[in-house]
C-alpha cells in the first residue's frame, strides 16, 4: 500500500524542514552572530532596570524608554571603567616592579636549577645573558621557520584584533537596539510560535525567567562575598594592593578561570615584590586556595544551586559536564543551562507520569 501524507502533515514537513533550514544557518553564521549573541545576553540582564525605570512616574509624566536605556547604558558603562581604574593603576604600578625584579629572579633560578641540569648533560644559564643566547642561536638556526611563524601568527592576531574591535563596536549598538524593542521582539517570537504551543511553550518560559533571575542574584551574591573575603584577608596578611586586587578577584569570579587567575597573578605579583622569600606566597596559596574552597564547595552550590533547586553534588556535576563538553563556555553558562534544562525535565516528567506507557 503506498504511503501517502496527508495534507497537513505535508504542511508540518514543510515547516520542520524550514525551520531545519533555518537553525543550520544560524549556525553556518555562528561568528557573525556571537556579538548580537553576547548583545542579546546583555539585554536580558539589563532589561529589568530598563523596565523599572521606565515604570516611575514623577508626577504625571513618565520616563520615555530611550531615556531608560540611555541611563542603565551609562550606569553600566560607569561600573565597567570603575573595575577598569581599580586594576589599571594597580597594572602600572606593579609591572614596572616586577620587570626590574626579573634578573635578580633568573639569577635565585639559574643558582637553584642550572647544577641539577648540569647533572643530566645540560649546560645553560637561566641569567638575562644566557637566555638572549639561546634565543640568538635559536633565530639563527631556525630563522626562516621562526619568521614564517611569526608573520602567520601577525595575519592571524591582525584578523582577530579587528574583529574583536568590531565586536566592541557593534556590541554596545545591538544592546541599545535590542534593549529599546525588547517588549516588541519577545512579542514576535511568541507571535512565531504554533497556537496549539502558545500555553506549554509560555509557561515554561515564565518558568526559566524566575529561575534565571535567583541564579543572577544568587551569582551577585557570592561575587560580593568572595570580594569582601579576598580584600579582607589580603589587608589581613598586609598587602599594600589588597582592596584594588580582592575587588578585582571576585567581581569577575562570575568567568571561570579568567577572574581567579588574574586575581591570583596579580597576588603573585604583590607577594614577591613586597614580601622577602616564600612569605608572600605562602600567604596568597592558603587565601586563595581557601577562597576557592569556599566558593566550589559552600558559596556556589549553596547560594547559587539551592536557588535554582539544584543541590550542591548537581552543581559540581553540572560545572564539570558542560566544561569537558564546551570548554570555557560551557562552564561559564553551566548554571543557567542546567536551570533551562531542569524546567524542560520537569514538564517532560509531568508528561511521562501521564502517559499511557507509564500507566499501562
Amino acid at each position: 500500500m503506498p504511503f501517502f501524507l496527508t495534507p497537513e502533515q505535508k504542511q508540518s514537513t514543510f515547516w520542520l524542514a524550514l525551520w531545519l533550514a533555518l537553525a543550520g544557518l544560524l549556525y553556518l553564521l555562528g561568528p557573525v552572530l556571537a556579538p548580537f549573541l553576547a548583545a542579546a545576553i546583555l539585554a536580558y540582564a539589563l532589561s529589568g532596570p530598563v523596565d523599572h525605570l521606565c515604570r516611575l512616574r514623577i508626577r504625571r509624566w513618565a520616563m520615555p524608554r530611550a531615556l531608560a536605556v540611555v541611563l542603565v547604558l551609562l550606569v553600566f558603562v560607569a561600573a565597567g571603567g570603575a573595575l577598569a581604574l581599580i586594576v589599571i593603576p594597580v597594572l602600572r604600578k606593579e609591572l614596572p616592579l616586577l620587570l626590574a625584579q626579573i634578573p635578580a629572579f633568573l639569577a635565585k633560578v639559574d643558582a637553584l636549577v642550572a647544577p641539577r641540569l648540569a647533572q643530566f648533560g645540560i649546560n645553560i644559564k637561566l641569567d638575562g645573558s644566557g637566555i638572549r643566547t639561546l634565543l640568538t642561536q635559536q633565530m639563527a638556526t631556525g630563522g626562516d621557520e621562526l619568521w614564517t611563524w611569526v608573520l602567520a601568527s601577525a595575519r592571524v592576531g591582525g584578523s582577530a584584533l579587528l574583529g574583536w574591535i568590531a565586536s566592541l563596536v557593534l556590541v554596545p549598538v545591538a544592546l541599545f537596539y535590542l534593549l529599546l524593542d525588547w517588549h516588541r521582539m519577545l512579542a514576535l517570537v511568541q507571535g512565531a510560535i504554533p497556537r496549539r504551543w502558545v500555553d506549554p511553550v509560555v509557561s515554561m518560559a515564565r518558568e526559566v525567567n524566575d529561575l534565571l533571575a535567583q541564579y543572577l542574584r544568587g551569582q551577585l551574591l557570592v561575587m560580593l562575598v568572595l570580594a569582601v573575603y579576598y580584600s579582607a584577608t589580603l589587608a589581613l596578611a598586609g598587602f599594600d594592593v589588597a582592596l584594588p586586587v580582592g575587588l578585582l578577584t571576585g567581581l569577575l569570579v562570575f568567568i571561570p578561570y579568567l577572574g581567579f587567575g588574574l586575581g591570583l597573578a596579580l597576588a603573585l605579583i604583590a607577594a614577591v615584590l613586597q614580601f622577602p622569600g616564600l612569605t608572600g606566597l605562602i600567604y596568597v596559596a592558603v587565601i586563595y586556595g581557601a577562597g576557592q574552597l569556599i566558593e566550589g564547595f559552600f558559596l556556589t552550590p549553596r547560594l547559587v544551586g539551592e536557588r535554582i533547586g539544584l543541590n550542591p553534588l548537581a552543581v559540581i556535576f553540572a560545572l564539570l559536564a558542560f566544561g569537558q563538553l564546551f570548554g570555557f563556555a560551557g562552564v561559564l553558562l553551566a548554571l543557567p543551562a542546567s536551570a533551562v534544562l531542569m524546567v524542560a525535565f520537569r514538564h517532560l516528567k509531568h508528561h511521562y507520569l501521564r502517559s499511557s506507557f507509564y500507566n499501562a
